[in-house]
């Protein structure tokens, strides 16, 4: 007995390698009737007329064979996508032979496309001889993860739509899918840069120009604006001024991911919680912000904070990628980020459920929470209203009670 599909599963549809349409159907009947006639008259015509339909169903199946072959497809697939943001899939369908054209070709996804709403599916009207026809598809992501895109099927019906051909080959490409991205309320930034602000573990930095550190000694080669010539002249040794910096915040983010029982609400905040973090570190680095993440990857993994484009690759690769946690709950979490824990840096933790801080958390400071379930929680991060959490946890992860999605949490296109 083959499995029931899964009610959010991405739909795949795999054409047979020889099919007839409706329309070669009702060809077909017509045929089979001519010759018949032809049997019971014994007219000549009609033989011919049959002779003559058998003829050009032939030949359509020839020319059909003939346009798939020598076909050569490459997809360009942008570096990282986003769930529920419309990207385009550029195809470019080569044809290497050196007389036949190909047209009417389709070609349909047969991998990966479970982490899509639909089947990647684009169309090619005409690519001629040893040419090229570029055809770019618009696809909307719907689960965060990484998937292959490997074999794919190019079919036709040309010329008269009678016979249906389908070929499969493979082309391996990696896609990386990241988290869905919210609208972040500048208050989120601002309640963390207070958090740090009044935490007691702040020190001065060192190597700025805004106020007085102390003195060091002058190296040959500093600017000898700085060097302190009332301290210089008492001591006889040359010294220098030592200033503060105001160093830009570093946060760094604590995702709990951990599931007590695997119930569709549980999903649905954990990958919430996934999600709120994604674009709070997306929105914090957009600022200049240096940010960290520290999570449960089937090991601890920690990233220091840090700035710039490559940071924000490292981290949304590293949130799409986060496995299911049914082991490490939100305790082994702040108490691994406790050990990552330095000056100046503000812990914010991203969990599914309210939690309340220890006493010995609240002496600390420097910790914020930002519970996935809470009011605030939903005003502060505001996701377009086509992203559907039951469906955007990978679909390695996705549970057997997901026949039930469709009465308890319909999605946005019902």
């Amino acid at each position: 007995m083959r499995p029931r599909p899964r009610v959010h599963a991405t739909p795949v549809r795999r054409r047979p390698s020889l099919d007839f349409s409706l329309t070669g159907l009702v060809y077909c009947s017509m045929m089979m009737f001519m010759g018949l006639a032809a049997i019971n008259s014994q007219a000549n015509l009609l033989f011919g007329v049959f002779g003559l339909m058998i003829g050009i169903l032939f030949v359509s199946g020839w020319i059909s064979r003939r346009v798939l072959r020598g076909l050569r497809m490459s997809r360009k697939i942008p570096e990282h996508l986003v769930v529920g943001e419309v990207v385009a899939i550029t195809y470019e369908v080569k044809n290497t032979k050196f007389f036949w054209p190909s047209l009417s070709v389709t070609i349909a996804e047969l991998d990966g496309a479970e982490g899509f709403t639909r089947q990647p599916i684009c169309y090619v009207l005409h690519a001629a001889a040893r040419n090229q026809a570029v055809v770019p598809v618009e696809v909307i992501p719907t689960r965060r993860g990484l998937y292959e895109l490997g074999r794919h099927q190019l079919s036709t019906s040309f010329p008269f739509g009678f016979i249906k051909r389908a070929i499969e080959r493979r082309e391996h490409e990696t896609v990386a899918i990241f988290p869905a991205l919210a609208k972040v309320n500048p208050k989120v930034i601002k309640l963390c840069l207070s958090a740090e602000k009044t935490g007691p573990t702040i020190r001065p930095r060192r190597g700025g120009l805004d106020e007085f550190y102390g003195v060091k000694e002058y190296r040959a080669g500093e600017n000898p604006r700085w060097i302190h010539w009332k301290r210089s002249a008492r001591t006889g040794v040359l010294v220098s001024k030592e200033m503060t910096q105001v160093s830009p915040p570093r946060l760094m983010l604590l995702v709990d991911t951990f599931i007590t029982e695997r119930s569709l609400q549980e999903h649905i905040l954990v990958e919430r919680s996934v999600a709120i973090a994604a674009s709070l570190a997306n929105d914090a680095l957009a600022q200049g912000l240096s940010v960290g993440l520290c999570a449960w990857s089937g090991h601890w993994v920690a990233i220091a904070p840090n700035r710039g484009k490559r940071q924000r690759r490292d981290l949304l690769a590293t949130l799409a990628h986060l496995p299911l946690n049914q082991t490490h709950p939100a305790e082994a979490l702040l108490a691994q980020g406790r050990q990552l824990a330095e000056s100046g840096t503000t812990s914010v933790l991203l969990t599914p459920r309210n939690m309340q801080l220890s006493l010995a958390d609240k002496l600390r400071g420097g910790l914020v929470i930002l519970p996935a379930d809470s009011d605030q929680s939903h005003d502060w991060f505001r996701f377009d209203t086509s992203v559907d959490f039951a469906c955007c946890m990978p679909a390695d992860q996705q549970p057997e009670w997901a026949d039930d999605l469709k009465n308890v949490h319909p999605s946005p296109e019902t």
